[in-house]
């Protein structure tokens, strides 16, 4: 996909409105590990709940093409294989070797990507290479002081950066990154976790930053407050509407997440496999981080 990509997921991918053509998606839990510590973020490995940041198991990019086989036996309305955790799927190489094998044993499949675009920019042209239809990157804030409140650090290059110092590091890799892969027209779609109290007056220039660096569609998901932001409250309704309608003054605005675990499948809304296909139990606990 290329050029005209936008358009072409609105209408083949679960996220960019082919909700409404009963479209699904898989995702495939290969990325085990993550290399900053959101605050707001409890990644764990469990059937139970629902939110990105969790599956039942983490598998090897082998395996996820046994899985994609079977799961398009159980549900052939799939059309986008993606990797969405349970780590950041830059963070080791397991993502991208499984996007190798997807596009060789399913060339048609859509290829879709979240990180936190920590190393996106440096990663940028193997993501290129490998063909990558759609990337979703989670950028909480452009400003290093308000980033810091919500990612206690990073660890780039083996070394650990802390508050501020990690939040520019990774803010200007993430607006590098953007930009190298919008560049070379892949789809762009940014993720911002609302947190009213820190970055809730801020997603308006989050929104107008992104845009400016070729991101195509914004997604603004309300925080469920756990881990260290266990204290902050939940945006409410009137909070998270405010917050769209700033934004989508310089992109388009993305309003119907679905808040999908790392090993979701089938169409989002619609029909749910992930429990035959990961041999998990059917989940029974709601909560959310990122993705």
């Amino acid at each position: 996909m290329s050029g005209n990509t936008y358009k072409k997921l609105q209408s083949s991918h679960p996220c960019f409105g082919g909700h409404k053509n009963n479209v699904g998606r898989i995702h495939l839990p290969v990325s085990p590990g993550c290399n900053i510590a959101c605050r707001f973020c409890d990644r764990v490995i469990n059937d139970v709940e629902d939110r990105p940041g969790v599956t039942s198991k983490v598998i090897t990019p082998e395996k996820s093409i046994e899985v994609l086989e079977k799961a398009l036996r159980i549900c052939p309305e799939i059309t986008v294989a993606g990797i969405a955790g349970p780590g950041d799927t830059l963070a080791s190489d397991y993502a991208l070797q499984t996007f190798r094998l997807v596009k060789d044993k399913f060339p048609k499949l859509i290829k879709c990507m979240s990180t936190n675009g920590l190393l996106l920019y440096e990663k940028a042209d193997e993501v290129i290479d490998v063909g990558i239809d759609s990337l979703t990157v989670t950028v909480n804030a452009v400003e290093p002081e308000i980033e810091a409140r919500l990612n206690k650090y990073i660890i780039y290059h083996g070394k650990r950066y802390d508050g501020v110092e990690g939040a520019k590091i990774l803010i200007e890799n993430q607006l590098k990154g953007i930009k190298k892969i919008a560049d070379a027209g892949i789809t762009v779609k940014v993720n911002s976790v609302l947190v009213p109290e820190i970055n809730g007056e801020h997603i308006e220039v989050i929104a107008k930053t992104v845009k400016e660096a070729g991101a195509s569609i914004y997604n603004i998901i309300p925080l469920i407050p756990q881990a260290e932001l266990f204290n902050q409250k939940a945006p409410v309704c009137a909070e998270i509407d405010k917050a769209r309608t700033k934004a989508s003054k310089y992109i388009d605005v993305f309003r119907h997440c679905q808040h999908c675990r790392a090993d979701a499948v089938g169409v989002p809304g619609k029909s749910e496999y992930g429990d035959q296909i990961y041999q998990r139990r059917i989940s029974a606990k709601e909560t959310f981080s990122h993705g």
